[in-house]
């Protein structure tokens, strides 16, 4: 007869094992199509929803539903597979979503062909229709990708190892995203905005579709070790984590951190054109110049060797390059546009600095609770969802306000977009900052049991 106790050490030996290459990067590549198409859906959506018509209160509209209907999505996602597991299967189907939805987000507006009318309102419920399907898509497909990091492996080194592959692979697919944007916006550039979208979304579906495919090929299902959806130990409740006030200033750190690099995102094509009246080009140039500087700092982070105060520590100091980097832009000149391309340096190692320390808190968070992970990983990503959704909306609005933009204008002599792109991700970076800093991160180094330990060494 088999002994039970001598398949579950193997297991468990199988676990502390470090993850191989192959595998490291067969699971960073599974949120490649959800990185290139969100990229395209906060640089251009907004834009291209204004150039196609739409007023910039309808377009917030567009923008905030979607990341309502991904916010509330992922918190039932994240209970769901606690409950169930098989993230694979969640994944692939999040993916099908995406896939089918993205390029009806940036085509022509499907019930307006239908019903044989172009007015606002209905080109709003099309657009805000499609927005909600492909955010529902993207939210399955994340929280299953994100829950899977504590689950692989109780390697620390190969948990940050998946971290660090997973925020590159984001990295090289906005990059991509806005090569091709830039190659599309000069080939095309005789043909109306709607064509040039469409295609930029046809060729970002694509690709990453290719990279779900290498994911799903490449990758074991979690769900079959014991450690990730243990169904013989009693699942953790919400409560458990609302007890917890390290749950909070994770959520606090990780919210402002994407507040920061998403409202930076959003508005940052209207500011390069509007506010520093540089060529078309600009809108793909400066965005990919802040993603290689990215790429190439959370490759070095890669290798980094972890503690609790060193990961304090990067935070702060993405917090501060961004504080520098929104004073830069608020006060930059258009007469010296240029200088943007040296800002936009370090805003790429700003953002990578506090979004792989943010995300890996996260797992610090989570530790040897893996029975709860999903819920932890939906729950923090609901608050960033929603709390963008609504500032996003706020600020579109205000863009939209013909008396708000002309008091604003004639009170401190800024546009919304310049104020907007240049404080917002400020403030938020020195909030983050304080609270990171207030944070009881625990130490691995006395915590460390012999199945499971935390994120970070």
């Amino acid at each position: 007869m088999v002994n039970m106790r001598d398949i579950e050490t193997s297991n468990d030996g199988q676990l502390d094992e470090p993850l191989g290459r192959v595998s490291i990067i067969s699971y960073g590549s599974g949120h490649m199509l959800n990185d290139i198409t969100s990229s395209c859906w906060f640089t251009y959506l907004l834009v291209f929803l204004t150039d196609v018509g739409l007023s910039p209160g309808d377009a917030a509209i567009v923008m905030l539903s979607g990341q309502l209907a991904d916010g509330f999505t992922t918190i039932f996602v994240g209970e769901l597979m606690d409950r169930f597991g098989h993230f694979k299967l969640w994944h692939a189907g999040g993916s099908i979503l995406v896939a089918i939805s993205f390029s009806s987000v940036f085509g022509s507006c499907v019930p307006c062909k239908l019903m044989g009318t172009n007015s606002s309102t209905l080109e709003t419920v099309g657009y805000s229709t499609f927005a909600t399907i492909f955010n529902v898509g993207w939210a399955v497909t994340q929280v299953a990708h994100m829950s899977m990091v504590n689950c692989m492996s109780s390697n620390p080194t190969s948990r940050v190892s998946l971290v660090s592959c997973r925020n590159a692979f984001t990295m090289v697919a906005n990059l991509s995203l806005y090569g091709i944007a830039l190659l599309i916006f000069t080939i095309l550039q005789s043909v109306n905005v709607m064509f040039q979208y469409r295609w930029i979304a046809y060729v970002s579906i694509s690709i990453g579709s290719c990279f779900v495919v290498i994911f799903l090929v490449g990758t074991k299902e979690p769900g079959s070790i014991r450690h990730c959806v243990d169904k013989s130990l009693s699942r953790i409740s919400w409560t458990y984590w609302f007890k917890k006030v390290l749950y909070y200033q994770v959520a606090l750190v990780y919210t402002l951190t994407r507040l920061v690099t998403n409202v930076s995102q959003a508005f940052l094509a209207f500011y390069v054109i509007n506010d520093l009246e540089m060529s078309q080009s600009s809108k793909a140039l400066v965005p990919a110049i802040i993603y290689i500087c990215s790429l190439i700092v959370s490759v070095i982070l890669q290798e980094t060797r972890w503690s609790s105060w060193r990961l304090k520590l990067y935070f702060s100091a993405g917090a501060v390059l961004w504080i520098l980097s929104g004073l830069g832009i608020v006060f930059l000149p258009s007469r010296m546009h240029n200088l943007m391309y040296a800002i936009s340096i370090i805003i790429g190692a700003a953002n990578a600095l506090m979004t792989v320390t943010s995300i890996s808190m996260e797992g610090v968070l989570v530790g040897e609770d893996l029975n709860g992970c999903a819920f932890v990983y939906g729950s923090l990503s609901f608050v960033d969802k929603v709390s963008c959704g609504v500032v996003l909306y706020i600020l579109e609005s205000y863009q939209g306000s013909t008396e708000i933009r002309s008091n604003l204008g004639t009170a401190f002599g800024y546009s919304i977009t310049r104020l907007g792109l240049g404080l917002v991700p400020a403030v938020c970076s020195l909030l983050s900052s304080i609270v990171a800093y207030t944070m009881d991160l625990p130490d691995p180094d006395t915590r460390r049991r012999p199945l499971v330990e935390p994120l970070l060494v």
